[in-house]
Parts: structure tokens; C-alpha cells; sequence
């Protein structure tokens, strides 16, 4: 739960959109939209646990899932921007403005950002190595439940501290879009250098596997 909850605070995809719903739709929306992507995370977690050959021998799948999520950072990029450009702080991104359900679309944002089995492969490893995690199922279990509620927590800083500071300053919503347009920006430059250098965290992970 801890390495998860930290591993939730840097700014990202999900927690910067979970944020945003929860500006300008709904805490409740924000917490859905949580819940899904924490959903798939766990689920990411499990087959890394058990299947780690598996998903070693997905090089290129992997690969093509990290150019998809970085089209889609690059998208949130600029439909925050065109939103902003409207002069309304309700303005929404385009990616979010639609009728799926917010559970639904957090698995979804999720499920195509390869990044958690990496991380987790590592961390795992740590704790295999250390003889913190064991491999039996109900220490798997535990593991993944903590790993939940970590990624919760972690969402919940951004939806309810974003809540917070719109509330307390003034014309906040008017800039809104341009902040977090600017952040998926550079989220999705720091992205493309890592990809483009080898540094990412599937190239890792294959390294690590070599």
C-alpha cells in the first residue's frame, strides 16, 4: 500500500484526469474513474506475479501500447488547450467530454498504459528477494488489495486537494484547462525522451529480462 500510494503521487495520466473529473464533474465521478484504473492495475499486478515469462515474450505489444498512451497524453494535451482557448473553466477535454461511464473509462485509460507491470515487476522482485512477499496466494492476495487501496489514496491527494485549491482561489477554473494542459505537456515530452532514449520502463523491463 505504501509503495503504491507513493508510486500514485508524481504526476501522470491517470491521477491528473481523475483530478480533472473531479473539478469539473463530480468527486463521485472522480472516485469511479479511480476505481477503474485501480481495478486494472491489480489485475496488471497478478499477471505479472504469475505469468512473468508470458508477458516478457510481449516486447512488441508493449511497445505499441506505450506509442498508444503517449498519443494519448498528446491528446489530452490538446484538447485541454482547446478548452482553454474557450475562455470557460467548465470547458471540458474532449477525451473526457463523452457519456462513458467513469468506471469504465478509467479501466480503459488504464488497461492501454503498460507502464504499472514494470514497475511492479521490479518492486516485486525486491520483495521476493527479500523475503517480504512469498509466493503463496493469500500473501498475493493481501499484496494486491494493499496495492489498491495505495493507488486510491493516491488518486484521492489529487481529486480532493485539486477540489480544495479551486475552491479557494480565485478565477481558478478560468486557467484550469491551460495548468493542466501544460502538465500533460510535459508528461508527454519527459514520455517521448524517455522512449526515444531507451530509458522507459519497458525497455527495462525487457532489459531485465535478458
Amino acid at each position: 500500500m505504501g509503495i503504491s500510494f507513493l508510486g500514485s503521487l508524481p504526476l501522470g495520466t491517470l491521477n491528473v484526469a481523475a483530478m480533472q473529473i473531479g473539478i469539473q464533474e463530480s468527486i463521485h465521478e472522480a472516485i469511479w474513474f479511480s476505481l477503474g484504473s485501480l481495478l486494472v492495475e491489480m489485475l496488471y499486478v497478478r499477471l505479472s506475479l504469475v505469468g512473468i515469462d508470458w508477458v516478457r515474450k510481449q516486447g512488441k505489444l508493449m511497445k505499441w501500447m506505450e506509442w498508444i498512451t503517449l498519443a494519448i497524453i498528446v491528446a489530452l494535451a490538446v484538447g485541454s488547450f482547446v478548452a482553454a482557448s474557450k475562455g470557460n473553466g467548465s470547458a471540458k477535454n474532449i477525451l473526457l467530454n463523452n457519456h462513458l461511464h467513469r468506471f469504465l473509462l478509467g479501466m480503459v485509460m488504464c488497461a492501454i498504459n503498460p507502464v504499472q507491470i514494470p514497475f511492479w515487476f521490479g518492486w516485486s522482485t525486491v520483495l521476493f528477494n527479500k523475503n517480504i512477499l512469498q509466493a503463496k496466494p493469500a500473501q498475493y492476495n493481501l499484496y494486491i488489495i494493499g496495492i489498491g487501496i495505495g493507488t486510491l489514496l493516491g488518486n484521492c491527494v489529487f481529486i480532493f486537494g485539486g477540489k480544495w485549491m479551486v475552491q479557494r482561489i480565485a478565477n481558478s477554473q478560468q486557467y484550469l484547462n491551460w495548468v493542466i494542459g501544460g502538465i500533460f505537456t510535459i508528461t508527454a515530452i519527459i514520455q517521448l525522451v524517455k522512449m526515444l532514449l531507451h530509458k522507459d520502463g519497458v525497455s527495462k523491463f525487457k532489459q531485465r529480462g535478458a
